[in-house]
């Protein structure tokens, strides 16, 4: 689950973390009493949505030069100006894509005065088990291309559960940032309180960027950035109200509720799959004939007839979707009831693409006799392979 910029400030603020005083705001008419809350004379406004590159990205509905999803006033007439231009428009960043997002809410914060700019984040680094701070003194750019252009310059320091964030953690971190001062001492409080952010509430990625010097030498959390470990959430009730609905695919909202593992994607060819792992073969084998899957969904290996029918009713709900391929390996799953979902969904909602399904495994034969018998227009495939250039063919011809 991921969730606001605001929100996650609002969160690491609990564990004491240097955090700007901020007001998150819905509706033009709060933002200057949201600025008038704020010491000021320099104000924010930021745009929230779950997608980064918001300071270079532009809204559809505005004039081209117009500023981008995050903005600085010198008063707070301007910024009930800017909050009245942002709301309600669709913002377009690198990782939005080109449908953009609605901005529905705005962060009113009060402004830094930034000597330096650092890049920090915590992860699981799934190479050692461990948690892992990722550093950089290239903080406020595209981190994947430092990675990419400069990887010197990124440095990772994992972390002893057992122990914890260590001085030698800290000192490791400092000079990796080439901290000093009041800035190196605020790092030995603000490092370990990162950590237990992340661990306590079982966090999956939490990326602050920029991590700032200010002029007076003291760190500040600038952005932050945080995504959760849904397969925790049952521990975590009191982080469900910062769930926001209006951020998420529908697709993928109406799948969470069949505990499917589905994610929206931009291509033509509906995929269902059972299995991580032959989920990303049956991708990656129709991306290499020259389609693109306009999904991920693994159904998983003991899926119920009613699941498997509430998993093809969410593919062909997906305007995009120009045809469906169903690939399953029965190992627990059974092939027979994949194909009682199949039939169950398309009697409810029809089938008016073409339909490509390989199956293999337990009760394999009984579950082709249930397609075959079934009157739907199917094409039956042999393996994988035959399956991807079938429906790739299929979709090529409509």
């Amino acid at each position: 689950m991921n969730i606001h910029e605001h929100q996650a400030k609002a969160l690491l603020k609990t564990y004491g973390l240097p955090v700007a005083d901020g007001v998150a705001i819905f509706t033009p008419h709060e933002a200057e009493a949201a600025a008038l809350e704020l010491p000021g004379p320099l104000y924010v406004v930021k745009s929230q949505i779950h997608a980064g590159g918001r300071g270079k990205g532009k809204f559809k509905e505005l004039p081209a030069d117009a500023k981008g999803g995050v903005r600085l006033a010198k008063s707070a007439a301007e910024v009930a100006a800017n909050a009245k231009e942002m709301l309600g428009n669709t913002l377009v960043t690198k990782q939005t894509g080109p449908a953009g997002k609605q901005v529905n809410r705005l962060y009113i914060e009060d402004g830094a005065d930034i000597a330096r700019e650092l890049y920090c984040s915590l992860l699981v680094d799934r190479s050692t088990g461990r948690v892992s701070f990722v550093v950089s003194t290239e903080g406020g750019m595209d981190i994947e291309a430092v990675a990419h252009d400069t990887p010197e310059k990124i440095i990772a320091v994992d972390i002893d559960p057992t122990v914890g964030v260590s001085a030698k953690d800290v000192a490791e971190i400092v000079a990796a940032l080439q901290l000093d001062g009041s800035a190196a001492e605020d790092a030995k409080s603000v490092f370990p309180a990162l950590y237990k952010a992340f661990v306590e509430t079982d966090m999956s990625l939490l990326e602050v960027n920029p991590l700032i010097v200010m002029a007076n030498g003291h760190l500040r959390v600038l952005d932050a950035k945080v995504s959760f470990d849904n397969n925790a959430s049952f521990r975590h009730a009191e982080l469900a109200p910062l769930r926001d609905l209006t951020e998420e695919d529908a697709k993928e909202i109406e799948a969470s509720k069949f505990d499917l593992a589905y994610v929206a994607l931009d291509g033509n060819i509906g995929c269902m799959v059972n299995g991580a792992g032959l989920a990303m073969a049956t991708m990656d084998i129709i991306k290499l004939y020259g389609a693109e899957p306009a999904n991920f969904l693994d159904v998983g290996g003991g899926a119920s007839k009613e699941k498997v029918t509430a998993a093809f009713k969410i593919i062909t709900a997906d305007p995009a979707v120009k045809g469906i391929l169903v690939n399953i390996f029965g190992g627990i799953m059974r092939c027979d009831i994949i194909a009682e979902g199949v039939i169950a969904a398309v009697k409810e909602v029809g089938l008016k693409v073409p339909l490509v399904v390989r199956l293999e495994g337990t009760n394999v034969k009984e579950g082709k006799a249930i397609l075959n018998s079934s009157g739907l227009d199917v094409i039956s495939a042999d393996d994988l392979d035959d399956a991807a250039q079938k429906i790739v063919a299929a979709v090529k011809t409509r």
